[in-house]
């Protein structure tokens, strides 16, 4: 499933935006304060509004105030998702509608819709409907030779109005459009790498699959990797050797007390160091690694300047290790500062940020006559942003 368009109205320094025909690798760039960190928490929003409820989302940042934009004409935050999934055999445009409200006991869902096309025309059904805490299911969805009054409405009544309803619903597989996006949404990483996390003994207990995000799993997802994906592990170590001077094995290596860390071993010395002893770009290339070459891409990835602690001339190779992992099913959104990985992307995948007025708008590179005349010619899209092409973008 992709993710086609995004519409936010009242998030933060987004008023009123809609970013439409998002690519599968998506690069965002824009001066510090215009919004990038703020578009990649849209999704972790989402996430933390299924995993627990709207209020504990909305309380990690800051309570309702502080996510409401500044001088709203409203008091209510919405956002909107579409993607495209299949359903009865076919793909089809699904909408889910979230609107936030605030009253004197707290935040409340004000509305949560998820609708799309029963057939090629018409109006797109509402297959979830809800209204604080009440509202309906369709059941057969699937079942289209029936008309739109013989489907089945299962009405329910959430037991708190700051609960979605897509939280328990979509635990149910007759719920299909709602289900599947439970775990689309599930299925997201928005990477908060820390690399003093990375580093250091960890427990051998706990997830080991996947990639957390913050890393503090790194030597256990590289264990995973060694010992059920051996082939992965070792395609990992071939672009550790050829990108970290110096790099010749990475051990995960479990200790006498049960603990796991890593152990490098430098082909220039005898004795291997632990992870403590090595660069901070090391271990951030490690853990990129793990992450982009990881068996079951997520459905999203999300990460924020990947440049940083890395040398300039790696990052056209990490361009496209990014865009690898979107042609592998995940879909993949950066942001980033640096001249040298936008000069490995292509121009409909670069998207720029811009604040006016304390309120973001966003461009598409692709859109910019001048752009697509330059890079149609040969210019590089790292070289057009530094040179200042990109309309308040402009890095200088």
């Amino acid at each position: 499933m992709k993710i086609e368009s995004l519409r936010l109205r009242n998030y933060k320094v987004f008023r009123d935006v809609t970013i439409s025909d998002i690519p599968d690798f998506g690069v965002f760039v824009g001066a510090n304060g215009t919004g990038k960190s703020t578009l990649f928490d849209v999704f972790g929003f989402l996430h933390d509004c299924l995993v627990g409820n709207v209020r504990q989302a909305l309380d990690k940042r800051g309570r309702f105030r502080e996510v409401l934009s500044r001088g709203a004409d409203e008091d209510r935050i919405a956002i909107e998702v579409q993607y495209r999934m299949e359903i009865a055999g076919t793909l089809r445009l699904v909408s889910y509608q979230l609107e936030i409200g605030d009253d004197a006991g707290g935040p409340v869902v004000e509305r949560e819709v998820l609708r799309y096309k029963r057939g090629r025309y018409g109006k797109p059904y509402h297959f979830l409907d809800f209204h604080r805490g009440s509202g309906y299911a369709i059941n057969n969805e699937e079942d289209f030779n029936r008309p739109d009054e013989e489907l089945e409405r299962e009405t329910q009544q959430l037991n708190s109005p700051d609960m979605l309803a897509l939280k328990g619903l979509g635990q149910f597989e007759r719920f299909k459009a709602a289900n599947a996006f439970r775990k689309l949404i599930e299925g997201w990483h928005v990477s908060d790498f820390h690399i003093n996390a990375a580093r250091g003994r960890k427990e051998a207990f706990g997830e080991s699959e996947h990639l957390s995000e913050t890393g503090d799993n790194l030597p256990r997802v590289a264990l995973y990797l060694y010992e059920q994906h051996r082939d992965v592990f070792d395609r990992v170590m071939q672009r550790m050797r050829r990108r970290v001077p110096g790099v010749s094995t990475i051990e995960p290596l479990r200790m006498d007390d049960g603990y796991l860390t890593l152990r490098f071993g430098d082909g220039a010395f005898r004795t291997p160091f632990l992870d403590r002893y090595v660069s901070d770009g090391t271990i951030k290339m490690l853990a990129y690694l793990v992450l982009l070459h990881d068996p079951r891409p997520h459905p999203l990835l999300c990460v924020e300047e990947p440049e940083n602690q890395l040398y300039p001339r790696l990052m056209a190779e990490l361009a496209e290790e990014f865009r690898d992992y979107a042609r592998r099913g995940g879909q993949v959104m950066v942001s980033t500062h640096s001249p040298d990985f936008l000069n490995a992307c292509e121009i409909d995948e670069v998207l720029w940020l811009v604040k006016q007025n304390g309120h973001t708008t966003v461009k598409r590179a692709k859109h910019d006559p001048q752009l697509a005349a330059y890079m149609a010619d040969g210019d590089q899209m790292g070289y057009l942003w530094k040179q200042g092409f990109f309309e308040g973008a402009d890095p200088r």
